[in-house]
């Protein structure tokens, strides 16, 4: 092999490689726990919680999903991603409230989903 040759297959190599790296991967979970309160059917007040939660799915949370017209509530985002939690199931509506990693929200913040950023 010429060292020309050689010199053009190491560049497309390298080249190959630096656009491998660049392109974007899956969403990766978030790091920790997500923690938040609501109310069984039989009206116990109970914990719920995500152990390191995928990035960039929404999640609906358990109650609202089993029980309509239901909500959970005082979320505790202890990951290390921003949580935006929605008032609606899917992540859908114009009601939402971010909470960055660390942070929590008392029992006056409702919500049936969230994402993970």
């Amino acid at each position: 092999m010429s060292a020309r040759s050689l010199k053009a297959t190491l560049g497309a190599a390298c080249s190959a490689l630096v656009l491998l790296l660049a392109a974007p991967g899956s969403a990766s979970a978030a790091t920790g726990q997500f923690r938040y309160t609501y109310t069984t059917a039989q009206g116990y007040e109970a914990v719920g919680f995500l152990n390191n939660p995928a990035g960039g799915e929404c999640i609906n949370l358990r109650g609202p999903a089993s029980e309509p017209g239901s909500v959970s509530r005082a979320p505790k985002n202890r990951t290390d991603a921003t949580a935006t939690v929605f008032l609606d199931a899917d992540c859908q509506g114009d009601t939402y409230y971010t909470l960055p990693p660390g942070a929590g929200a008392g029992d006056r913040l409702l919500l049936r989903s969230v994402v993970f950023s």
